[in-house]
């Protein structure tokens, strides 16, 4: 009885964990088309024509769709052997997230805002796109991001600097009666035009205000290189590794080379 549990629990972790067995692929295939159509869902009842029309329908889709998340929410805490793992991991915690709102809505008044947090299913097609084995990829820039957050970070400061300084040579340039009245005011303006987006709700009016402004513009384009530059080159030092898309039974853990026996994180044999 215990080795036929045992062998059932197996099965439903490869078909659900495993991306690269035909179960899994499958697998992969409706959850995706589930978590599009249930954005579909919270983008169409956001439209008042639609829903007054149509609301009935979306909501018994939704309760579908909702059920259908349930049990595979339940199906990943089963087929692990420490389901404290994908419960509290980043997937677990989104999971959990995008399916409580409609029971919610059973029991308390007013928590109609909360269908917000449906559109976090979206966050799962990235689980889904180690399909195309992409889990690789991923773990590489995730390595490159680590491997530079120290540069981003003195980069970063050093721009914040730049734009307070910036913002206070704009104050004394153009003054309250063009809009900058006051440093911290200034300072905004620098960042939205260091940065390209340009509000236009602030704008110099004196011939030497807006040739400041020009260089503060040409500037930020490199400001914004500089960063892809930093990550860039860090991606290039990350060693290229054959993985694959087996999660570990014991942690969950994914990113593992093709001929691993065992988790590089936890140490649990991979394959009985």
């Amino acid at each position: 009885m215990k080795k036929n549990i045992k062998n059932w629990k197996e099965t439903l972790h490869e078909v659900i964990y495993e991306a690269d067995t035909s179960g899994g692929k499958l697998f992969d295939i409706v959850l995706l088309i589930a978590i599009l159509a249930s954005i579909l869902l919270v983008m169409l009842e956001s439209v008042e024509s639609i829903n007054a029309k149509h609301g009935t329908l979306l909501n018994i889709s939704e309760w579908i769709i909702t059920g259908l998340f349930s049990i595979e929410y339940i199906a990943r805490i089963v087929s692990i052997k420490k389901p404290s793992k994908y419960i509290f991991s980043f997937y677990g915690i989104i999971d959990l997230l995008s399916t409580l709102p409609k029971y919610l809505a059973i029991f308390f008044t007013g928590t109609h805002s909360l269908v917000a947090l449906r559109a976090l299913r979206l966050l799962r097609v990235f689980r889904i796109l180690k399909l195309a084995r992409f889990v690789g990829e991923s773990n590489n820039f995730m390595k490159a991001l680590k491997a530079s957050r120290t540069k981003i970070t003195v980069f970063l400061f050093f721009v914040l600097i730049l734009c307070v300084i910036l913002g206070t040579i704009m104050y004394l340039i153009e003054g309250g009666e063009n809009g900058f009245t006051s440093i911290p005011r200034s300072v905004y303006w620098a960042v939205v035009t260091l940065t390209t987006v340009g509000y236009g709700d602030i704008a110099p009016h004196t011939p030497f205000g807006q040739f400041v402004a020009s260089i503060i513009m040409i500037l930020g384009y490199g400001i914004i290189a500089v960063p892809t530059g930093i990550v860039s080159a860090e991606m290039v030092k990350v060693n290229e590794l054959d993985l694959n898309t087996q999660s570990c039974p014991n942690c969950s853990y994914e990113g593992h080379d093709d001929d691993a026996l065992f988790c590089n994180h936890c140490g649990n044999k991979l394959h009985d």
